[in-house]
Parts: C-alpha cells; sequence; structure tokens
C-alpha cells in the first residue's frame, strides 16, 4: 500500500500513464482518451485543480467505480462523474465546448451535498471507472456513439488486460480496499464481482443503481434512491 503519498499526486501521475494508452480494439470500436486530445491543456489544467483542491493529502479513500466515461461528458473533462459547470465553479477556470449531462451529475450532486458536501466527500471517496476510458462505437450511419467496455465478448477481451492493470495502480494509491462502490447494478456489476473473484481488489462491492437509470426512469423514486446511497456510503455493512 501506498498510503503516504499526496492522494492528488498519484491521481495526476495515473492520468499522465493513460496519455501512453494504446489499445488494439475491434473494427469499430475506438477509444476517447482526453489526456491526448483537443482540449489536452485544458484538461489538465482543470484535473490539477480539482484534485489539489481536494485531495491533496494522504489519506485513504474508498473506491467508487462507474462502468465506462461517456465520450462528451468525463471522457473530455478528465474527472470522473463531474459536468462542466460544477468543475468551472470548483476550479475557476473557464471550461468552453463542454457537455453537461446535469441528470447524471445532478444526482451524484445531491448525494454529494447531503453527505456533507464536496470537502467531506472527496476526502472520504475517489471516484473512477472500471474502464478509465471512454468507448465509442461507430454506428450504421457512420456516427461515433458511446458504448460501454462490456458491450461485447471481443471489446471486453480486448480491454481486460488493461482494465485490470489500471484498477491496481489505483488500488496502490492507498485505497481503502475494505468495500468498493459499483454504479451500475447490472453488467457493471457482475463483470466487477467476477473480476474481483479473480484478483481480490476488495472484500467487498456494493452495487448502487446508475444516475441516468435513476434520473430518467424512475426520477419519483429519486428520494428513496438516494437514501440507498447515503446508506451504503455512510454505513457500508448495512
Amino acid at each position: 500500500m501506498n498510503s503516504k503519498k499526496i492522494f492528488a499526486k498519484q491521481v495526476l501521475q495515473f492520468n499522465e500513464t493513460l496519455v501512453h494508452a494504446s489499445l488494439h480494439l475491434p473494427d469499430g470500436y475506438s477509444l476517447v482518451n482526453p489526456f491526448t486530445g483537443a482540449q489536452k491543456e485544458q484538461v489538465a489544467k482543470i484535473s490539477t485543480a480539482f484534485y489539489e483542491k481536494y485531495y491533496n493529502d494522504v489519506k485513504p479513500r474508498r473506491l467508487i467505480l462507474g462502468s465506462s466515461p461517456a465520450r462528451r461528458g468525463t471522457a473530455i473533462t478528465g474527472v470522473p462523474f463531474e459536468d462542466a459547470k460544477h468543475l468551472q465553479s470548483e476550479t475557476g477556470i473557464f471550461i468552453d465546448n463542454f457537455y453537461i449531462n446535469k441528470s447524471s451529475s445532478g444526482f451524484l450532486y445531491d448525494v454529494i451535498n447531503k453527505y456533507g458536501g464536496c470537502q467531506k466527500f472527496y476526502s472520504d471517496f475517489y471516484m473512477n471507472f472500471v474502464c478509465p476510458l471512454g468507448i465509442v462505437r461507430t454506428n450504421a450511419k457512420g456516427r461515433e456513439v458511446n458504448c460501454n467496455y462490456y458491450e461485447n465478448k471481443k471489446l471486453q477481451e480486448a480491454l481486460y488486460p488493461f482494465i485490470v492493470s489500471t484498477l491496481q495502480m489505483q488500488v496502490n494509491f492507498g485505497i481503502d480496499t475494505s468495500v468498493c462502490y459499483c454504479i451500475g447494478s447490472g453488467e457493471n456489476y457482475r463483470f466487477l464481482t467476477s473480476l474481483n473473484e479473480n484478483y481480490q481488489f476488495f472484500d467487498s462491492i456494493i452495487p448502487l443503481e446508475h444516475p441516468r437509470f435513476i434520473m430518467q426512469y424512475n426520477s419519483k423514486h429519486k428520494s428513496d434512491f438516494l437514501e440507498k446511497y447515503l446508506t451504503a456510503l455512510r454505513d457500508p455493512n448495512k
């Protein structure tokens, strides 16, 4: 465990390793890498400001994992689950031409605020994805659309070594491995559970419904899901 290094420094060093990610994906699929794209300098400024603000310590944190970044969301901004508007207010950096996913990020901000605010939440948790880079698929019309690492067997097999190595790198930040929270209670949870059986990264994994699923299909029960999140985060043994 590498708990004596500044957490922010480790995250930023990890992001630098993603610059060199070179994966051979099946035909029709490609990666979206915010750390190498046209906005890479702005992404570097944003992510550095964010992590140095909230992670400038050596405290161990519990890990929260989504599946993979959305091509116009985290896959561009470089900060998991943070939308452009919120990042702009948090870092003071003007962010232009970024997509704002209000429904998903909005739910998570409600969770963060009710948990005690950004300072408290980010001092206890570190958020990322099972596959830390975005993936797009070219559809029949020639357009790029979001997809997840588990979309088909060939894609999953191509990404598997990358997923294992990047997850191990993050665990080595000094993560509290007693529990991992999985955003996505279906395929993402099944894959992560299987992976954990092979590599024993975490003592347990707690599934949580995806904010998009909550806001698009179960918005009437938002308060129930909010309470479920908060209960799990505050007391994972319940």
